[in-house]
């Protein structure tokens, strides 16, 4: 009959939305699955090459630290013998002579510690660089994480909403089905009364 396949269209209009949207809040969930993933794996990455960064700046240190020494010990020996040799020097000129051998060995002794107080600073520099950089790509990583969340839960609730209105208009079709289901009720029951007065009319006019 019509109402048996209005209600039959409705079930399956109703059945084939409802898929629909099962289907898109799937497609959705393994999208944000597999984006996290992505990102998941760019994290690691980012570890791998920090810990390279890290184990090159550590090796740098190490040879700079090995060449600073080698220079050091070096111009300690240098200023050794500038001074062995200030000295004997000393022994064989004037007051004034002295006095100005005096500073230039002073002066060479600044210098050496000058080199010395520079590669420390740089050393510690160094250190506060790769703190810096490690701290920046957590902070990085967790603002992207914060992003793709909340981007995820502005489409769920907009999915939800979709789902909802669908669900309000299957209730406005139930209502006017059932209006319309009343409707036909009363004009058939009006055709019946119409029907039985007409016969009684006949019958009373025999």
């Amino acid at each position: 009959t019509f109402q048996t396949n209005v209600l039959t269209e409705l079930r399956k209009w109703k059945l084939s939305l409802i898929e629909h949207h099962k289907l898109q809040m799937k497609q959705e969930k393994e999208k944000h699955a597999a984006h996290v993933r992505q990102l998941s794996n760019e994290m690691e990455n980012l570890k791998e090459l920090l810990h390279s960064y890290e184990i090159s700046i550590g090796r740098k240190d190490e040879v700079m630290i090995t060449n600073l020494t080698q220079a050091l010990e070096k111009e300690k020996e240098r200023v050794e013998l500038m001074r062995k040799f200030t000295l004997w020097r000393i022994q064989h000129v004037r007051t004034k002579q002295e006095e100005y051998a005096n500073r230039i060995a002073d002066r060479q002794f600044r210098t050496a510690l000058l080199k010395k107080v520079w590669a420390a600073w740089r050393s510690h520099s160094e250190e506060k660089w790769k703190e810096k950089v490690a701290k920046a790509c957590q902070l990085r990583a967790e603002d992207v994480c914060v992003q793709l969340t909340n981007d995820y839960e502005v489409k769920i609730a907009e999915l939800t909403a979709t789902l909802e209105q669908a669900k309000a208009e299957v209730l406005r079709l139930h209502s006017e089905r059932e209006q319309y289901e009343d409707t036909m009720k009363k004009a058939f029951m009006r055709g019946v009364c119409a029907l039985n007065l007409e016969a009684m009319t006949m019958f009373q006019g025999k």
